[in-house]
């Protein structure tokens, strides 16, 4: 059994990833995430798939805990083969307007605890040649858009780390990749959908094709298991040679 560590795996992107590796029954699952209930999200999972789980409410902030998560992942499970960092917030201002304290945090929780958790597991990877980090970075890791000036540059960084990681990991069999997808309907994202259809006075079809996927020549979410497949893919032992790599998985945003 290989053992994967996800950040924010207690509901979205991180949640449909972790369920994805669950179903193959081949690795034990390190859950986190800050909902109350994270252990009982955890436990369920590993109850349906049958797998060994362990939960954390490591906060990505907190190099401390950051740390301490991959130690005690560690000690339970003997080594950490996979890591994805996933998780990551966003907020959407005009720069002259971007509280100083949503920059930091954005680019605390969706880069430098990326930078800090690979940090953390790269010694162990090393000793047993044989370690994959996928970072889920975004189309905006790609591209650029209005009004999201902290969450670009978090996921333009994210692009860069990877790339860096993958060229000092290549001697010792890690591979290092980001997947960059598109829109993602998750619950938060249906959210928006609606208080959009609200806001705009439009149904919420009008609002996914018109408002939200406009940019996307394929006018559809992507989904989580399409997500999930793809990090499969990234984390197998066949795929030594896929590393340094951005893969947009964004309905030909980027063919644009």
């Amino acid at each position: 059994m290989k053992t994967i560590l996800i950040t924010g795996s207690t509901s979205g992107i991180g949640l449909g990833i972790a369920k994805e590796f669950a179903k193959t029954k081949q690795y034990n699952i390190i859950f986190n995430g800050l909902e109350t209930n994270g252990a009982e999200i955890a436990a369920a999972v590993g109850k349906e798939f049958g797998v060994d789980v362990m939960f954390s409410n490591a906060n990505m902030l907190n190099p401390e805990e950051l740390r301490n998560m991959v130690n005690e992942g560690i000690s339970k499970f003997g080594k950490i083969d996979v890591l994805i960092n996933n998780a990551g917030i966003q907020h959407v201002s005009p720069i002259e307007d971007f509280p100083d304290e949503k920059w930091n945090a954005i680019i605390g929780i969706n880069l430098t605890s990326a930078f800090y958790l690979s940090k953390a597991v790269w010694k162990g990877m090393k000793e047993h040649k044989f370690g994959r980090i996928i970072n889920i970075a975004s189309a905006h890791g790609l591209v650029a858009s209005e009004f999201k000036s902290a969450y670009i540059a978090s996921k333009h960084g994210i692009v860069g780390l990877t790339k860096t990681l993958a060229l000092e990991g290549a001697p010792f069999n890690i591979t290092c990749n980001a997947i960059c997808p598109g829109y993602v309907k998750t619950p938060l994202v249906e959210k928006q959908i609606a208080d959009q259809a609200k806001a705009h006075n439009i149904s919420e079809s009008e609002v996914a094709s018109k408002v939200m996927l406009v940019k996307q020549a394929v006018k559809e979410f992507v989904s989580v298991e399409t997500l999930g497949q793809m990090a499969l893919l990234l984390a197998a032992e066949s795929s030594s040679t896929i590393t340094g790599t951005a893969l947009p998985i964004d309905g030909g945003w980027n063919a644009q």
